[in-house]
């Protein structure tokens, strides 16, 4: 009788230290420990490439070297932050806030153009508030991806109407891309109708469309260049050549050019840049990729995309083994986002498109885009806990 009454308490205390282990993850996943591992090494890299960017224009501008290092590390507290947020809470409960989430964003671009915008370099891209600047350009992206995911889960047969699903998925777009051209940031409407486009292909969108919208906007940006003396026109003549005008319009890039082209196979060395030195305007911000040429060399750039393959494999990896179609979408638009505004800045940094504000994900310096992309990390991460068990997704 005692033996027996010993051997349920033991597997009492079992079923009570079993318990007690699947507690703390509520039943989950712990995560893709891959893609915790790249997002921390971009972000890491990111900040010793911050410092080394800004440093003389550190110097100049407030009189210390680690002024812009101190407010990059003081974001990376703040992005960790949102990035646990984004790893611990439930991804599904974001359907809830998808069209109210819209709605602010749209709020928010259009504050732009009344006194609480704030201008700079001849563009209005800030909201003024107290020390911090907010850039509803980079949360718009996110709001975006949040409302396509819900739209096309919630009915994925939407994808096969014109009227239902591809023409009021094209206003919305349209209005977000309107309101941040007039900042104006082209490269930040290009990466927003770019990350649309792409997530319709995946729930199911037929190419013709993609073809006419290509061809739509082809002629609308030929027109822009050939008939008009727009902002936009004299971007795409910057373009064309920026040595043509090399100490005025075309001077960021082609400092951006002659920086790639010294930094050669191995580059000069960490922190011996020479165009950081008050040459290249503003190092640290859209065109780090260019420093890190120039010290790193084309193989410091060749193991940074490698990094970068690296984390969009493991989001398309997180993508695919979704648990539901609204987890394959959100994370399929967080993972384009990533790589479309890779692509983008490595084509402005090398002359290969005109010139526009697009900030290197993870590296260049701006709280508002880390904080972002940390966030998005952290959703991608919440999203592989909920995958099943037999996908491998941990490994």
């Amino acid at each position: 009788m005692r033996k027996q009454e010993k051997g349920n308490e033991k597997k009492v205390k079992k079923e009570k230290s079993g318990v007690r282990r699947l507690k703390p993850a509520a039943g989950l996943r712990s995560g893709d420990f891959l893609l915790m591992i790249f997002t921390a090494a971009l972000v890491i890299f990111g900040v010793i490439m911050v410092f080394s960017a800004s440093y003389y224009y550190s110097i100049s501008q407030d009189g210390t070297a680690y002024s812009y290092l101190f407010r990059q590390l003081a974001w990376v507290a703040v992005g960790t932050v949102a990035l646990l947020f984004g790893a611990t809470f439930d991804y599904r409960k974001y359907r809830k806030v998808a069209v109210p989430g819209l709605i602010f964003g749209a709020i928010l671009l259009v504050l732009l153009f009344t006194p609480l915008g704030h201008s700079a370099n001849n563009a209005t891209r800030w909201i003024g508030a107290g020390p911090v600047t907010i850039m509803p350009g980079e949360f718009a992206k996110l709001f975006i991806i949040l409302f396509t995911a819900w739209f096309f889960s919630e009915k994925p047969e939407r994808i096969h109407s014109l009227t239902k699903g591809i023409l009021p998925m094209a206003a919305v777009t349209i209005v977000y891309a309107i309101l941040i051209i007039k900042q104006p940031n082209l490269s930040t409407a290009i990466t927003v109708c770019g990350i649309v486009v792409a997530m319709m292909l995946v729930v199911g969108l037929k190419w013709r469309y993609v073809f006419g919208l290509g061809a739509l906007g082809g002629a609308g940006l030929a027109f822009i260049v050939l008939f008009t003396d727009s902002y936009w026109a004299q971007r795409m003549n910057q373009f064309w050549d920026p040595f043509q005008d090399a100490l005025g319009e075309g001077y960021q890039v082609a400092q951006s050019l002659l920086a790639l082209g010294s930094g050669g196979l191995f580059g000069v060395g960490l922190g011996k840049s020479v165009q950081k030195n008050l040459y290249l305007p503003e190092p640290q911000n859209d065109f780090i990729l260019a420093i890190i040429g120039e010290e790193l060399g084309f193989i410091g750039i060749i193991l940074l995309l490698a990094l970068y393959c690296c984390f969009l494999w493991r989001g398309v990896h997180v993508a695919i083994n979704a648990p539901d179609q609204f987890g394959l979408l959100l994370a399929s638009g967080i993972v384009l986002m990533v790589g479309i505004q890779v692509f983008l800045n490595i084509a402005v940094v090398t002359a290969s498109m005109p010139p526009t504000g697009i900030n290197l994900p993870f590296i260049s310096y701006g709280g508002n885009a880390l904080l972002m992309f940390m966030f998005s990390a952290g959703v991608l991460m919440n999203i592989s806990r909920h995958a099943p068990k037999n996908t491998g997704v941990e490994s």
